[in-house]
């Protein structure tokens, strides 16, 4: 089960990722109605990764990095820049999404400019920290709460 929430957990934020990029896309060639679509489509995707990541979480805990002392720094460094970027995107998201709902595209598309590029290095990151905790992860052995 637990591996089976991970890979719903990285599949879910890297369709969020490719559907961002295709709405992105969409709104570039005026498809308005397609680019709200897939917008929508694409937060539903991250809710459902906070989903199954927190579910993960709370029933199995943490995961250790036990890799190469060499590339901890790096690791550590992807880890904390994901977990704050991820923290501020969820919000951010929200706040973005509030402003098209309430017909304010000024707004919506300046706030849109910061918000992809954080959503997307959130999306990858998440993917390189799966990748390197399935190879180099050490169980914490313990439940999180």
């Amino acid at each position: 089960m637990k591996e089976l929430l991970g890979l719903l957990a990285v599949w879910s934020i890297g369709l969020s990722g490719l559907a961002l990029v295709f709405g992105v896309f969409l709104i570039r060639r005026e498809k308005r109605v397609w680019h709200h679509r897939t917008m929508l489509l694409a937060t539903s995707l991250a809710a459902l990764f906070l989903v199954f990541y927190l579910t993960k979480w709370g029933l199995y805990g943490t995961t250790a990095y036990g890799g190469p002392e060499a590339w901890r720094g790096a690791y550590y460094f992807i880890l904390v820049t994901h977990t704050l970027l991820a923290a501020l995107n969820g919000p951010l998201a929200l706040y973005v999404i509030w402003r098209a709902l309430r017909g304010e595209f000024a707004l919506h598309k300046r706030w849109a400019k910061v918000l992809v590029p954080i959503w997307l290095y959130v999306a990858l990151t998440g993917w390189v920290i799966y990748l390197v905790l399935k190879r180099y992860g050490v169980e914490s052995g313990g439940v999180a709460f």
